[in-house]
């Protein structure tokens, strides 16, 4: 892997507002409230949050990166200390901080936090939560004692003040309202699945170049979807890195619960799902539970078998631990299989290659006259067999979406129509029309009787 082919980058380079404070302030409830959806987990339990967590605004039309940084403890042992000091090397990078208090308590933590941010007062607000009713309005006043110049009153779980901070934020970055937000840009979305420990963070970090995940022995240590971004041969990718995902009855928190189905749920934000598999250990039922959430959704997939530097060595291994892929995941047939060492870099190009290959079969279209004429050739080589009402007919097909592929066909009789049949057709359209890397659907639908015949 070298530098020129993979080059960590910021999606663009958009002005950043980090939100930073002690462990239950309601930061995340505040970033979620932002943002307009539940990206960050909040819980009662203090420490939830432990990456920071990234996610593109638009503060009055204009894209910011509004970024929701782990609670900082003055007791910093274990992975408080990394939470902590990757919360705090926000505070360079951030164009404007997000200093959030509780109004009913000052701790001893806040007090830390107030002299470290001293130097960075003129891009400072201190933003007071949890002023939930009149009652509460006159415990802000004390927080004006701190001297930073803009103080503001909120509550996050009400949405109280929010005009006003966003008013705030606005004045501090010198931004006008727009009346359209910019066009996004194309990019690559890759999502990072599969059981804990299997080196979802590391391979995050490796693309990105930066410590963007928390990489532990300990599983669990990812919680939240944290984002990435990096540029590979002239294309941008996102990278999605998630919880890893446990059997149900392993699920032992209501954090670790959130955690999953976020995991679970990026799917939906993916183009491109990257299944991790240590290489060590092989397969595990769980992984095959996720490859039907992968597919059910058309998205396509690569199992990735990590730890490759770990392997005995032996001749023939990567061989063998790949037909027993292939065996156990028959869902995954047409999936490609790239063994990486992402500790290591080793053929993380490959797989940015596979990754490219896969996402442009997911957006490919085949014409409809095109696609009919493969048809005929297709029907001419091999006729439906006949049911008990007759033969069965198609009349044409087309090509009905992309990311997911989807084709749909025209039959005479959709009822009891032969599903070899169907297996046969979706056989002819990976091998002649080039879908053979991603999952794709095919559908029938009954034409009406009185329609004109249009048999192929």
């Amino acid at each position: 892997m070298t530098d020129s082919e993979i080059t960590p980058q910021r999606e663009q380079v958009l002005p950043i507002i980090a939100i930073i404070g002690r462990p239950n302030v309601g930061k995340s409830t505040l970033f979620n409230r932002l943002i307009g959806k539940r990206k960050a987990i909040t819980d009662s339990m203090p420490g939830v949050t432990r990456d920071p967590i990234p996610e593109k605004w638009l503060l009055g039309n204009h894209p910011v990166r509004l970024i929701d940084s782990g609670g900082i403890k003055m007791d910093q042992q274990g992975l408080d200390f990394q939470v902590t000091q990757k919360s705090l090397g926000l505070l360079k990078t951030a164009d404007v901080i997000i200093l959030l208090m509780d109004c009913m308590e000052v701790t001893a933590e806040d007090q830390m936090l107030v002299q470290t941010l001293r130097p960075y007062s003129d891009k400072v607000v201190l933003v007071v939560n949890k002023v939930d009713d009149p009652v509460r309005s006159p415990l802000v006043w004390d927080f004006y004692a701190f001297g930073f110049p803009r103080v503001v009153p909120i509550s996050s779980a009400h949405g109280l003040g929010i005009d006003t901070l966003e008013e705030t934020l606005m004045e501090m970055l010198a931004f006008e309202e727009l009346e359209e937000a910019p066009q996004e840009e194309t990019r690559v979305r890759i999502a990072v699945l599969g059981k804990p420990n299997t080196g979802k963070s590391t391979l995050t970090n490796q693309l990105t170049g930066m410590e963007t995940s928390l990489v532990s022995e300990i599983p669990g240590t990812t919680r939240d979807v944290i984002d990435g971004s990096f540029a590979y041969k002239g294309t941008q990718y996102t990278i999605m890195d998630t919880a890893g995902i446990r059997r149900k009855s392993k699920v032992g928190e209501d954090v670790e619960y959130y955690s999953v189905n976020r995991a679970i749920a990026s799917i939906d934000d993916a183009d491109v799902i990257l299944l991790m598999i240590d290489a060590t250990t092989g397969l595990v039922e769980q992984d095959k539970k996720i490859a039907q959430l992968i597919v059910r959704q058309g998205k396509g997939v690569i199992l990735v078998f990590n730890k490759i530097d770990l392997l005995k060595g032996l001749g023939n291994e990567m061989e063998a631990i790949k037909d027993r892929a292939r065996f156990l995941f028959p869902v995954l047939s047409f999936a490609p299989i790239v063994p990486i060492s992402a500790k290591k870099g080793i053929d993380i190009p490959k797989l940015l290659d596979c990754v490219w290959s896969v996402w442009k079969q997911l957006n490919k279209r085949v014409e409809t006259a095109q696609f009919n004429n493969f048809l005929r050739a297709w029907s001419d080589a091999y006729q439906p067999a006949r049911g008990g009402q007759g033969h069965y007919k198609i009349y044409y097909g087309t090509q009905v979406s992309i990311a997911p592929v989807r084709f749909l066909f025209f039959v005479n009789r959709e009822d009891g129509f032969p599903q070899g049949y169907v297996q046969y057709l979706k056989n002819c359209i990976r091998r002649d029309l080039g879908f053979t890397q991603i999952p794709i659907e095919v559908n029938l639908k009954e034409r009406r009787r009185n329609a004109p015949d249009k048999q192929l």
